[in-house]
């Protein structure tokens, strides 16, 4: 600590002095006219020691830096990469004082002559240079060796300059992001854009954060999915809309989850889950050879295929496939036998609800390859249509990829009567203290009741699409700023008194 305090102090006596020399450490604009990578990529090839008469204005960071005294070579980086410069003395004159002052981590601007060095290296020879910022503090030398990898999140400004892979991580997720809207576009799906701030969450099961109007004394919250909004538009008579943005979900951190997440969600008319499951096999395919080249990825020690069609199976034959009950033909008693075997509480005994805890507990963990569970029991799915074929079950399918659940999909529940019977019951489960439970929304029945035609919802978790597209096993690794605990015992006693 007391090392980062000498260093910090001899980088701010340094910009006193080039202050005192009239030098500007902090200019407004710089005339930028090539990127690293451009000039690069062009003269690849060039023998070594060649003049290419070609004069360029660059910027960026000096990330290395090797000063002989009557010349330097540093490397500069900006946004596409890093070129090396060569400066010399005696062409500077005075300004190779201001030179001097330079450390790793400052901004430079540089114009001069692309050429390469005796050992071929693509630089520029400089003839001038501009202060652009002076950076106080140092940056680490080996940034991966830290103990405590959560500064790695805390800290992405760091974590960016010294860790180029991170930063091309980010990079591919604005591809992925682009090429889902892309993709939605050209299926004639129109965007759009729902409320965060809701009156009424819903859409979901799931604890929401609240917050309030103060100017109304009234109570909102940020929204846990976008269903409800998209369905009153589906009523208004749109048929195929989006929103993919950011829905908020007040539950923990770990691998796969953030309180603040990406999802994407299609609400579609006169569509079914069959629709929905072609529609989103296909978008899963077109995005990973758009972005990779290939529908095959490789997970840790796992390779995963992304090429439609994926498996489809029930939710009761996943039940009797990898946890070996046969639950169509098992009575209540030895169903509730098989919950307590699993050490499994099933509050509000039904045979629906122990298949779906039988079916997270035993059934998930085999699911790596792209597979549709589909037909889930109709207690645990408020807003989708009956099984055609069997009322004890709903038109719903999750998709797995990795045991993690990636897709939700429903025919949609279009009946006003069974959605105020199917809300009763869930309200119902709330005052009996399940926080995740779908509140009563009069307003959307009343929508319901003009009329909602048949159509099915499509919900992506975009977050961990991303993290299988690029080959990362934690959700912090794709967000820019992962939401985190309060880094010292001060600041959570800070964070407690704001309650």
């Amino acid at each position: 600590m007391e090392e980062d305090h000498r260093l910090i102090k001899d980088r701010k006596d340094k910009a006193a002095a080039l202050s005192e020399m009239g030098v500007e450490t902090y200019p407004y604009n710089y005339d930028k006219t090539h990127n690293a990578k451009d000039i690069i990529t062009k003269h690849t090839g060039l023998k070594p020691e060649s003049h290419t008469g070609e004069n360029v204005s660059v910027a960026g960071r000096i990330v290395s830096l090797r000063n002989m005294g009557k010349a330097a070579f540093f490397h500069l980086q900006d946004s596409t990469g890093k070129i090396q410069v060569y400066i010399r003395k005696d062409e500077m004159e005075e300004a190779y004082k201001a030179f001097d002052k330079c450390d790793i981590g400052d901004f430079l601007g540089i114009k001069g002559e692309v050429f390469t060095t005796k050992t071929g290296e693509i630089s520029i020879h400089a003839n001038s240079f501009t202060f652009l910022t002076k950076a106080f503090r140092p940056f680490p030398e080996k940034y991966h060796g830290l103990k405590d990898i959560e500064q790695r999140y805390r800290k992405r400004y760091v974590d960016f300059v010294v860790n180029h892979e991170a930063k091309e991580v980010f990079e591919k997720r604005a591809k992925i992001l682009r090429f889902i809207r892309e993709f939605l576009d050209a299926e004639g799906f129109m965007e759009v854009q729902t409320p965060i701030l809701q009156p009424l969450y819903g859409g979901g099961m799931a604890r929401p954060f609240m917050t309030k109007i103060h100017a109304w004394n009234m109570t909102m919250y940020l929204r846990i999915a976008y269903e409800i909004y998209l369905k009153k538009l589906i009523v208004g008579g749109f048929e195929k809309i989006y929103d993919l943005s950011y829905c908020f979900r007040n539950e923990g951190s770990d691998k796969t989850h953030n309180p603040e997440f990406t999802m994407m969600e299609i609400q579609w008319a006169y569509a079914d889950y069959y629709n929905a499951m072609d529609l989103t096999e296909r978008m899963w395919e077109s995005i990973a050879l758009k972005l990779n080249g290939t529908t095959k990825m490789k997970f840790g020690e796992k390779e995963i295929d992304f090429k439609a069609p994926w498996k489809r199976m029930t939710m009761v034959d996943a039940v009797k496939e990898f946890g070996g009950y046969d639950i169509e033909n098992m009575s209540d008693d030895e169903v509730k036998a098989a919950l307590r075997k699993h050490k499994l509480e099933c509050k509000n005994y039904s045979k629906g609800l122990a298949i779906a805890l039988l079916f997270e507990e035993l059934c998930e963990s085999h699911l790596v390859q792209p597979t549709h569970i589909m037909d889930h029991p109709v207690e645990i799915c408020p807003l989708a249509k009956p099984c055609r074929n069997d009322k004890r079950f709903a038109e719903r399918v999750e998709s797995f990829i990795n045991t993690w659940e990636v897709g939700n999909y429903y025919s949609e529940l279009t009946d006003p009567v069974l959605q105020r019977k199917n809300f009763e019951e869930q309200e119902r489960a709330m005052k009996e203290g399940d926080e995740e439970a779908h509140p009563m929304d009069e307003d959307y029945i009343e929508a319901l009741e003009y009329g909602l035609p048949p159509n099915c919802g499509i919900g992506v978790g975009v977050d961990r699409m991303i993290m299988l597209m690029t080959g990362q096993e934690s959700i912090r690794d794709i967000i820019l700023f992962p939401t985190m605990k309060p880094e010292t015992k001060q600041e959570q006693k800070a964070e407690e008194e704001k309650k």
